[in-house]
């Protein structure tokens, strides 16, 4: 066991003085080594390997879900692993690995892997696309959320016929299947991608991305001002709302949120930001998060008695004019608030 003398406190940089970000990863994950090689994420169901690893800017070692947009740390992973704070993420770790004894934490019985070779990140992971023409098929699929062919081109969504990680064929597309690729410029000489898999809801990957985490959907389609703002969770609901004439972005991902540096570019340029997430216990709980962070911005969800979770499940199910008279009510709202 290493020595712990008395009231050192346990903090990040100690732990990292004594065992390696790649030796708490291996430990947790349950793998061998760190490498370029797709794993599965243990944090949810994951029938497909979906997760890398790289190095930011900083060089912190990071494993990044593809499907999700997600990233962890090798101290974040054990926080959401174990639904724990930071602090008591350290003490975990600390107990693991014998650096120091917590006796009402229990130990884990996990096989801990010594003498991991240090990850060389080769640079961000390559996500390429091979398109082809729209089909009236996946048209009509849009339509159903209102969402016109004109809308697409905006927003640079295109149809996929194969999607490529790393050179490596992923995957291919043929009917009754659909994948669309989000295109997000480029970033260090590399296209970035967000494809969208909607019919793997149940059944693997909904999402292959290399974003990354602070870029925001719909961003570069917004105006220059206006009066107001719509902060979603998707780029399909952002879609949507544009084809009522309503600018909206989405974060990169349900956990993320914007930066507090672009949200005061943002207020400076909208009247009012209204926050709208799915009305489900995983939105509302979200919105509550954000909510207790930046009580200046609206918040708002699609009511229950619609039976639908957002604005484009709604259009989905109840039709345009059904929203279109949800947005007026927002709308009027908004006015009684000036």
């Amino acid at each position: 066991m290493f020595e712990f003398s008395f009231g050192e406190s346990i903090t990040k940089e100690f732990i990292l003085s004594k065992v390696s970000e790649e030796e708490i990863f291996c430990y947790y994950l349950e793998i061998n080594s760190i490498s370029k090689k797709l794993i599965r994420n243990r944090l949810r169901k994951d029938n497909n390997p979906t997760c890398g690893f790289y190095r930011n800017s900083k060089g912190d070692l990071y494993l990044h879900d593809f499907a999700t947009g997600d990233f962890y740390n090798c101290f974040s992973l054990v926080m959401n692993l174990y639904s724990v704070n930071f602090y008591q993420a350290l003490k975990i770790i600390a107990n693991d690995f014998g650096l120091k004894e917590f006796k009402n934490i229990k130990k884990n019985e996990l096989t801990p892997v010594s003498d991991v070779k240090k990850f060389v990140d080769s640079g961000m992971s390559k996500i390429q696309i091979e398109r082809k023409d729209y089909t009236q098929e996946e048209l009509d699929w849009w339509l159903q959320y209102g969402i016109t062919y004109k809308t697409l081109k905006k927003f640079r969504v295109y149809s996929c016929k194969s999607v490529f990680l790393n050179d490596n064929l992923f995957s291919m597309i043929k009917n009754p299947n659909m994948a669309f690729g989000y295109y997000g410029g480029k970033m260090d000489g590399k296209e970035l991608w967000r494809v969208y898999y909607p019919f793997n809801k149940n059944k693997g990957i909904r999402f292959l991305t290399n974003w990354p985490a602070k870029k925001i959907q719909g961003f570069e389609t917004l105006p220059k001002s206006g009066n107001i703002l719509v902060i979603t969770k998707s780029m399909k609901d952002c879609m949507c709302l544009y084809e009522f004439g309503i600018p909206a972005i989405a974060p990169n991902s349900e956990n993320l949120f914007i930066s507090d540096s672009v949200l005061d570019q943002l207020k400076s340029r909208f009247k009012h930001i209204i926050v709208i997430y799915d009305s489900d216990l995983a939105g509302i709980s979200n919105m509550s998060k954000i909510k207790s962070m930046h009580p200046e911005l609206l918040f708002t969800w699609i009511p229950r008695k619609y039976e639908a979770k957002d604005i484009s499940d709604l259009y989905k199910y109840k039709g345009k004019q059904v929203t279109l008279n949800l947005i007026v009510k927002y709308l009027k709202w908004l006015k009684e608030l000036r």
